[in-house]
Parts: C-alpha cells; structure tokens; sequence
C-alpha cells in the first residue's frame, strides 16, 4: 500500500517508525543519498526537493490514482490521518500533536542538522559555527526537556507522531556534544521510545539497506550531499 523512498537518517526513520508502530503495509525502496540517487527523474517527480524521504500510497482514501507525499512532516500527518492513529481526533488534542511537529520540522532537526554539519562534517572547523549550533542544540534539548516535565510523551499521555518526528534527531545526542543526563525528562522519554519494539524494528531495517556511507572520510558522498548538485 505504501512505498517507501528511504535513506537510513534521522528524517527516513521518523516514517519507519510509524509505519512499524501502525502495522500499514509497506516496501522500502532504498535512495543511496550518498550516490546522488535523490537527483534521478523517476524520484524529482514524486519528491521535486530532492530530498527523502516521501512516500506514493497506491491505495488512497479517495480511491483515485497513486498518491505521492514528500517532507517527513507531512508524510507524518497524511499517515496519521489515513490510519486513524498517532494523532488525537479531538481539536485541542491535534492541534498540540502538530505545534511540536512543526516545532521539530522547522527547529530541532535543522539545528541539530547544522550541528553535525560543522561539529563532524566540514572541512573547516569554525569555532563561531560550532559553538552556535552546540548552543542551540542544547537550549532545544533544554526545551523538549521542560516540555517532558510530568508528561510520558510530548504531547501529552500518548504517543504520538511528535514523538516520532523528534527521536531519531536525539539518537545521535554524543555526536552533537550532548549529554542526557543533564535531561533527565528527556532522557526517560529516549529510554522509553527506544526500548519500543516498533523503534528496535525500525532500526533494524535501516541496518539493513546496503551502502552506507562515512561523510567523514567519503569525499564523493560529501561533494554530493554538501554540494547540492547531482553528481557529473
């Protein structure tokens, strides 16, 4: 019903893990970001940002053609809405399941996104770089900490696709200089999510796609991806 077009990054598996949370059925069909596979005409016409993931429903609600969806937010919300789960029905409930979507979406995944980049990734360090995205990072934490105070999930007793959106960009927490036990809210929402089933499942899928790539040494990958251009 669902095809998938993934790369094992923060931003493909917020999708895994709904999709293994919900039981829709699903084929993953590999995008080697690393290749340029992302640039490829087949993939620009259901995804024109060239980016992954995005998604082609074969079966949608209105029983028309194929349905493709790209940006991971909104892969999120059209899964929820299709499948009835992950997003509360009432209007209250919804609307603070989409304020912390949105706030990962526009936030806490391209500040942490810019971490990596000058923390691991640039050929140059730039200590001003550095220390201002380590400090965003940190004053995010900061907020999706207090945010967790009392609550099991971030929008509130359930689990959600806010939750999705925002755990796989603290997974790699020491890569960006964090430490999460100066979040302890934080930290047991990570412990919680990660020991879900549906997560191990989900990362264990991502394991498995062939042709993984280090942007630390891979210097084709790196042109690719900091580059933003197709490969010639």
């Amino acid at each position: 019903m669902i095809e998938l077009y993934y790369w094992p990054t923060p931003n493909g598996h917020k999708v895994t893990l709904f999709l293994e949370e919900s039981g829709l059925p699903y084929t993953i069909k590999p995008v080697n970001i690393g290749k340029g596979e992302q640039f490829e005409p087949g993939f620009l016409a259901i995804s024109p940002n060239n980016r992954m993931p995005a998604i082609v429903d074969t079966q949608p609600a209105d029983g028309g053609e194929p349905l493709s969806v790209f940006e991971s937010g909104a892969i999120l919300q059209y899964l929820a809405e299709k499948s009835g789960r992950f997003m509360p029905a009432d209007a209250r409930g919804r609307y603070k399941v989409l304020e912390w979507l949105y706030w990962q979406v526009g936030g806490l995944g391209p500040m942490l996104g810019q971490n990596h980049h000058f923390n691991r990734y640039a050929p140059e360090k730039i200590p001003y770089a550095i220390d201002r995205y380590v400090n965003e990072t940190r004053r995010l934490y900061g907020v999706l900490n207090k945010r967790l105070e009392g609550r099991a999930f971030i929008a509130g007793k359930d689990y959600s696709i806010a939750d999705m959106a925002a755990y796989p960009w603290i997974v790699p927490y020491e890569n960006q200089g964090m430490a999460l036990e100066h979040f302890p809210h934080l930290k047991a929402w990570f412990e919680a999510i990660r020991a879900r089933p549906a997560t191990e499942r989900a990362y264990a899928l991502g394991e498995q796609i062939k042709g993984r790539f280090d942007l630390t040494t891979d210097e084709e990958a790196r042109k690719v991806l900091f580059g933003q251009g197709a490969p010639r």
